[in-house]
Parts: C-alpha cells; sequence; structure tokens
C-alpha cells in the first residue's frame, strides 16, 4: 500500500471528528463564521510550532519561498474558509451524514481543477467512477419527503451548500498541492508543514478580521468555547497535516477519492452521537457514492 492512502485515512478520520465538533459549536450559539474560525485560532499556534521544530531538528531550516507559492497558497486558504464555512451552515438543513456527503462532491470537483490548474490526467474508468458518485449525490440533493417539481427539490439552499463546499474544497486541494510542489527544497514532510504554518497563519488572520468587521463580541464566544473549539482545533491540526502530507504524495482528486471513506464515519457519528436516522432516498444516494469510492480504489 502506499503511503499517502493510510495518510489519507487519518485525515478522512480527524476531519470527521473535526466536523462533528464544529456541529456542536453550532448549537452552542455560536455563528456560522465563528464555528469556522474555532478550527483555525486553535490550530495555527501549534502547526507553527510543529514546523519550527521540524525545520530546525532536521536540519532544512527556514525555506525559501518562491513567489510561485503565493497565489496557490492564497486560492487555497481562502477557498477552504468559504467551503468550511457552507458544510458548517449546512448542518442546520440536512444530517450530519448527509451534510459530509454533499461536501464530498469535492472528489468530482478536485479532478476538474486538477486538470485545469495542475494538468493531472485521468483515466476513462476513474471518470466513470467519479460520475456514478455524481448520481449518488442528486439522489442525495432531494429532501426527505420532497414534494413538487424535481428540479425545486434538487436545487435548493442545501444542494447550493454542499455544492458549493465541494467546488471551494477542490479548488483548496488543488491550490495546497500546488504550494507545496512549488517548494521545490526539503522532504515531502517539511513542504507540507511549512505550507501547512503560512496557510494557516493566513486564514486565522483573515478570519480575525473578518468577525471584528462583522461579528464583534464572536472571538470573544470562540474564546470561552476553548472546552470544545480547542479540540476543534487539535483534530483540525492533525487533519490538515494528514491532508498536505497526502497532496504533496498524490494528486488531489486521487487522494479526495480515499478520503471518501469519511462517509462512513460519519454515518456512524450521525447514527451514534446525534441519534440521527438516514432516510430510503439517502441510503441509495450512499450506496452509489459507495460503489464509487470502491472502483476508484481498486482503480489507483
Amino acid at each position: 500500500m502506499e503511503l499517502w492512502i493510510p495518510i489519507t485515512i487519518g485525515a478522512a478520520t480527524a476531519q470527521t471528528l473535526r466536523f462533528m465538533l464544529q456541529k456542536r459549536l453550532k448549537g452552542m450559539a455560536l455563528s456560522t463564521a465563528g464555528a469556522t474560525f474555532a478550527r483555525f485560532i486553535y490550530s495555527s499556534p501549534l502547526v507553527a510550532v510543529i514546523a519550527v521544530i521540524y525545520a530546525t531538528s532536521s536540519g532544512q531550516g527556514m525555506p525559501a519561498i518562491p513567489p510561485a507559492f503565493w497565489p496557490y497558497m492564497l486560492a487555497g486558504g481562502t477557498s477552504q474558509i468559504l467551503a468550511t464555512m457552507c458544510v458548517v451552515a449546512l448542518f442546520s438543513h440536512r444530517n450530519f451524514a448527509v451534510g459530509i456527503t454533499f461536501k464530498k462532491t469535492e472528489v468530482l470537483l478536485s479532478a476538474f481543477f486538477g486538470f485545469v490548474i495542475l494538468g493531472d490526467t485521468f483515466t476513462t474508468p476513474t471518470v466513470i467512477a467519479m460520475l456514478i458518485g455524481l448520481g449518488g449525490v442528486l439522489l442525495l440533493s432531494d429532501p426527505p419527503g420532497g414534494v413538487g417539481p424535481w428540479h425545486q427539490r434538487i436545487f435548493n439552499r442545501a444542494t447550493a451548500l454542499g455544492l458549493g463546499a465541494g467546488v471551494l474544497f477542490g479548488i483548496s486541494g488543488n491550490g495546497y498541492r500546488g504550494a507545496s510542489l512549488s517548494l521545490g527544497d526539503g522532504d515531502v514532510f517539511y513542504r507540507a508543514i511549512v505550507t501547512l504554518a503560512l496557510v494557516t497563519a493566513f486564514q486565522t488572520l483573515a478570519m480575525a478580521v473578518w468577525l471584528m468587521w462583522r461579528e464583534r463580541g464572536e472571538i470573544g464566544r470562540v474564546l470561552a468555547s476553548w472546552h470544545v473549539a480547542g479540540l476543534v482545533g487539535i483534530t483540525s491540526m492533525i487533519g490538515s497535516i494528514c491532508w498536505f502530507t497526502a497532496f504533496t504524495l498524490q494528486n488531489a482528486a486521487y487522494v479526495n477519492a480515499v478520503g471518501q471513506i469519511e462517509l462512513l464515519f460519519s454515518l456512524m457519528i450521525g447514527a451514534f452521537v446525534f441519534g440521527e436516522k438516514v432516510g430510503r432516498r439517502e441510503w441509495q444516494g450512499l450506496v452509489l457514492l459507495t460503489i464509487s469510492i470502491i472502483m476508484l480504489v481498486l482503480l489507483l
């Protein structure tokens, strides 16, 4: 098994736990932006410390950042902020498992953006597998007990938030891969942790400025919720380190494809933690997505 596969599974595990905690934060009177900010404010200092320790102990020192790094970093960091906000907002409309499944449209979209931005190529069978996954997403987009014309049931706010998250996560994954690869010197983990440290520092600053401007008092509420928000930061840090390392080793579409194991984790958390039930149509959509995941894993 190639190294990036278990690293990706570790990333998916940490990310599922982080979204679970953010769903709890959303229920603790924090805004969508506040619940999103929690992942950055508590993780960025830890990531910075790890980056400095590793750069020093490995003898690689501080990196020389090329000009090509910054556009990739800014695109990836900004789109991840917006994507996370979409997912947190989606939890108010659909259950936890379905919310995470909508997010997984990033597999298809990261393949597209990887082709456009980085020149990644894909075989016909992998494209077919991704299209099967799209069919699952269309089934999931129809809300339980939906009535009325099909286009009004499918094209709703929940669908827009889910697909928006998929588009933005697709952009961020390829942005992070491009940024990491632009650091030509250093081993894989060094390039991943340096990229992550700079990205999370930017995201923390950007979110803090936004909250001070638009939602005064929200930063204080995030800090007051440290007992849950701190765990969001820790799981975010673990997941991000794994994602960034995997993106450095393999193209974003394949990493996100294996990362769909997050769906199974989210089903278990939705059922056992939040007491949520998944309807028949949603199960059908999840089955199609599972088939898509299995095909992709076997084809990689």
